[in-house]
């Protein structure tokens, strides 16, 4: 039988345990380590700064932008004086907080004694607007239910006179008369504010002597409207409720404004 032979390509075992005396040692097998780097402890890493040139001209820089700012404010300060001295408020829209279409500060700008009047008149004029919108929403039914178109658009124009007609001509005189003290603005207001309480009062009642009166929710449309159309006569009766509400505080508002206007003269 044949010697197996062993494989002549493979690499020859070493045993590691073996003494290989014998066999002399690689000239090169050891590399000396390099030596390490010198570090100085006293070395100092350089940072450039500002140079004091540099620094006092950063100093000059903000010390003419603080002047600019003074005389800026001296300067609306000034303009402000004199727009005072002409009597011009100016008066910023803070009021609805969501959408400012009015200046109203009644706590910061009206007297004490004065509050009162002011809040029942501003609580009038949120009623009118609350009156006018409901008249719309009821005579909208109506018009859906045969009434004609003619009566829905009568409905509108009262709304868009009505309310900012109202802020213009009596409610700013008085929130102005109060602030200011004013018998003239005082006197605006009251003129004005008659008219306004004859409306409220043609409103709920609403006599047939504009086209049946249908365009307004007083009582005698609603009682007419209740034999033909239940829903439509409660909504005009609603809407009279509002108007009558609506007139008796204007009627307390009235009352109490020609105090304070002869107070003032």
């Amino acid at each position: 039988m044949a010697r197996h032979d062993p494989n002549p390509f493979a690499d020859e075992e070493i045993n590691p345990f073996a003494n290989n005396t014998s066999v002399p040692p690689a000239s090169n097998s050891h590399l000396k380590p390099l030596p390490p780097e010198p570090y100085d402890r006293g070395a100092t890493i350089d940072i450039p700064l500002d140079s004091g040139n540099d620094l006092r001209a950063k100093e000059m820089e903000l010390q003419a932008k603080e002047n600019e700012l003074k005389r800026k404010e001296q300067e609306l300060k000034r303009r402000e004086d004199a727009i005072a001295r002409t009597g011009v408020v100016i008066e910023e829209k803070n009021w609805p907080e969501f959408f400012p279409i009015i200046h109203h500060d009644i706590p910061n700008e009206t007297p004490i004694h004065l509050q009162k009047i002011q809040y029942v008149a501003f609580t009038t004029l949120l009623g009118l607007i609350g009156c006018l919108f409901w008249n719309i929403v009821a005579v909208t039914v109506a018009w859906i239910n045969g009434g004609g178109p003619t009566i829905w658009l009568l409905s509108i124009i009262y709304f868009i006179a009505g309310v900012p007609g109202a802020y213009v001509l009596w409610y700013r005189p008085l929130y102005r008369a109060t602030r200011t003290d004013s018998a003239l603005k005082f006197g605006t207001f009251f003129l004005f504010y008659v008219f306004h309480i004859a409306f409220c009062g043609f409103a709920a009642v609403a006599p047939p002597v504009i086209f049946q009166g249908k365009s307004l929710t007083g009582f005698l449309p609603a009682i007419e409207l209740l034999t033909t159309n239940a829903a439509v006569g409660i909504m005009y009766f609603i809407g009279a409720g509002f108007f009558c509400i609506e007139t008796l505080l204007n009627i307390w508002v009235i009352q109490v404004s020609p105090l304070l206007l002869f107070q003032n003269l």
